[in-house]
């Protein structure tokens, strides 16, 4: 069995270099493919022992794929990204996985997000289909994905992504999402790309109409689709009117059945029952409940990194949430136990609130 690495990269010479070192003794051949480097990026590569290609950008991320899978002999291809690193493994645990199933399939892995918010550097997970056996061509001119309609299942691959930490590429990622919108109107996964970017943007109104046309086009069984209908609630919450928050609430209400196991939903409905309550108390003051039942379920469900979302849902920021509200309702014993229990989980909020004292 022959494993290669296959990626395209450009002007990657912060990362390459601890990219490429995270695949040693896992695969058999490195190929990188420059599509227009400006720095050491090339050299990089060729230093790590990559076999190095150049490629003439064409504004298609599929094509500059293609072609970099092309140059490949291997049975199996890792398909990363210069600023993803793959967590320790063995090859003998990888040659397990792919020698235990028949047909052709795909390979996913948990990648590992790091970006800044308000809490400072965050996590969330993403399931990816990276590693692709011989044949597997990429399709789409912007967030591609593999052409063909083939299974995916778990490997045990896990890699961390900080690129998003060091750049936006959004405003980059924009005129082509709204090019391929246009190109294919009825195409829910660039319709929820655009509404995602949109909103990394704080461009929370403009990307409204987006995810409501992704929501009425996406089916059930479409893997980007739960996050996407969590995100359409954040923004709903974003933007906090009384007609969004009754969007919000229709949402919830019919998702509630299909999504109601995943933390990342069951995180979202506790902020909307608070959002909601503290638009009209004494209309939703019935509502109160369900912000300490959310929370509780989240911790009950638990952290669900192969489902996706934001670390800490199912742990230290539903428990920090928790406090939260035990504490604006004077249950101060319980709100201690909360805090403590995000703040054992190094959550930066928690630690503070109870240096803070109780005073």
């Amino acid at each position: 069995m022959k494993i290669n690495l296959v990626m395209i990269v450009r002007n990657e010479e912060r990362s390459l270099e601890r990219c490429l070192r995270t695949v040693e003794g896992l695969v058999d051949k490195k190929i990188v493919v420059d599509t227009g480097s400006t720095d050491r990026t090339a050299e990089i590569a060729k230093e790590m022992g990559a076999e190095v290609h150049s490629f003439t950008w064409a504004d298609d991320f599929s094509a500059a794929r293609n072609y970099a899978l092309d140059q490949s002999d291997g049975d199996w291809n890792l398909v990363l990204d210069g600023d993803e690193y793959l967590r320790a493994t063995t090859r003998d645990r990888l040659e397990e996985a792919l020698s235990g199933r028949e047909g052709r399939w795909l390979g996913c892995i948990t990648r590992y997000d790091s970006f800044r918010n308000e809490d400072g550097i965050s996590m969330s997970t993403a399931i990816l289909p990276r590693l692709l056996p011989k044949g597997i061509r990429y399709e789409g001119e912007i967030h591609e994905q593999p052409a063909g309609d083939y299974p995916c299942y778990m490997i045990p691959l896990q890699a961390d992504h900080d690129g998003y930490l060091y750049a936006d590429k959004g405003e980059r990622n924009l005129p082509y999402l709204r090019r391929a919108v246009e190109q294919h109107p009825q195409d829910a996964y660039y319709i929820f790309q655009l509404a995602d970017t949109l909103r990394n943007l704080k461009r929370q109104e403009e990307s409204l109409p987006y995810f409501r046309e992704f929501y009425r086009l996406s089916g059930k069984n479409d893997g980007y689709r739960p996050n996407g209908v969590v995100l359409y609630l954040y923004t709903l919450l974003d933007l906090a009117a009384n007609e969004h928050l009754d969007e919000a609430a229709a949402v919830i209400e019919k998702e509630g059945p299909v999504l109601g196991e995943w933390s990342d939903f069951c995180f979202v409905c506790g902020l909307f029952y608070m959002k909601r309550v503290m638009s009209d108390v004494g209309r939703y003051i019935d509502l109160l409940p369900n912000i300490e039942r959310c929370y509780l379920k989240c911790l009950e469900l638990g952290e669900q990194p192969e489902a996706g979302g934001v670390v800490g849902t199912g742990s230290f920021r539903a428990a920090y949430n928790l406090g939260a509200w035990y504490e604006v309702s004077g249950q101060m014993d319980r709100a201690a136990r909360s805090y403590l229990m995000a703040a054992k989980e190094g959550f930066a909020p928690a630690v503070k609130r109870i240096k803070r004292g109780w005073n």
